[in-house]
């Protein structure tokens, strides 16, 4: 069996969303004057960071913002996931106000090349870690296609929109794991919800992109689910993940968990394969481009057991 292993180049290719050099691009639209004004106070942020530290890299911004707490950490972390969750963002006017909602996990909305990728991928798989917040993943297979490592949980929230489809309550029924040791936008420290909400108000249980990364408790259940996907794996598919050296704690799960495999498959346009050699050095590691260049490697590598 092998584990799928999701990084941020993943949602890049799948989505356009930004990743961790891209992420302070400002590119959405602020619904309000709350909203305009907390945008604007990052901009601000990152602007007289960026006069003082030209060649810094982006995690060292948020992790120097995120040591201060208070007011500037909370619009850091509502900046983050609120850019990460704006593409699946929709506004209705109901009720005689605008409303916001970001997708449901079983709306029929997920972007094709998500989808069609999972579908491939997922068939024999033990299971998929992500360190991404978003929920590619989870609109890929919806909730009868994966779990967050109980079968049946039963989440926070109605069912998908419109009214006349709502069910109550929403539960996920399907085998396939899925660790998201980061955490998500779809969950807070006391709940995982049907939707993204969290990432309308910036309460979400995430582990920020920083060079230390401090791992929270709350997660510590995942990281235990992570390990158990590795250890019932022999082979490993990586997508979009650069294994940078301040990933210190993501590196030694590898490293630990993964120590038997015996075959691993990095896919992106700049796969790392001297880095992924360090952590599995008995391995055989080849290398393939994103769908749909990558389709005839991806699929080739899936059939060689």
């Amino acid at each position: 069996m092998h584990t799928l292993w999701l990084g941020a180049g993943y949602s890049h290719w799948a989505a356009g969303l930004p990743l961790a050099n891209n992420l302070f691009d400002f590119a959405f639209e602020p619904f309000g004057v709350r909203e305009e004004a907390r945008l604007k106070r990052v901009e601000a942020l990152k602007a007289n960071w960026d006069k003082e530290h030209l060649s810094a890299e982006t995690e060292q911004f948020i992790a120097e913002v995120l040591a201060r707490n208070g007011r500037d950490a909370n619009d850091l972390l509502w900046y983050i996931v609120r850019r990460l969750s704006d593409p699946f963002i929709w506004v209705e006017f109901h009720a005689q106000r605008r409303r916001r909602h970001v997708f449901m996990i079983d709306e029929n909305r997920c972007p094709r090349p998500a989808a069609d990728f999972l579908k491939v991928i997922c068939g024999r798989a033990a299971g998929i870690i992500t360190t991404n917040y978003d929920l590619l993943v989870e609109y890929s297979l919806r909730t009868r296609g994966f779990n967050y490592g109980t079968v049946g949980e039963v989440l926070t929230g109605r069912g998908a929109y419109p009214l006349s489809q709502w069910r109550n309550p929403v539960a996920l029924v399907g085998t396939k794991p899925l660790a998201k040791i980061h955490g998500s936008i779809s969950w807070d420290r006391w709940a995982r919800y049907t939707d993204g909400r969290r990432g309308l108000t910036g309460n979400a249980l995430i582990v920020a992109p920083t060079p230390e990364k401090t791992l929270r408790p709350e997660l510590q259940g995942v990281w235990q689910l992570a390990g158990q996907i590795l250890a019932r794996s022999d082979r490993i598919l990586v997508f979009g993940f650069s294994f940078n050296p301040y990933d210190q704690a993501v590196l030694d799960l590898l490293r630990e968990q993964g120590a038997h495999l015996h075959s691993v498959l990095l896919v992106g346009p700049c796969p790392k394969p001297e880095r992924a050699a360090g952590l599995w050095p008995r391995a055989q590691i080849a290398v393939a481009p994103p769908p749909p260049e990558g389709d005839a490697a991806i699929k080739s590598w899936l059939r060689d057991r």
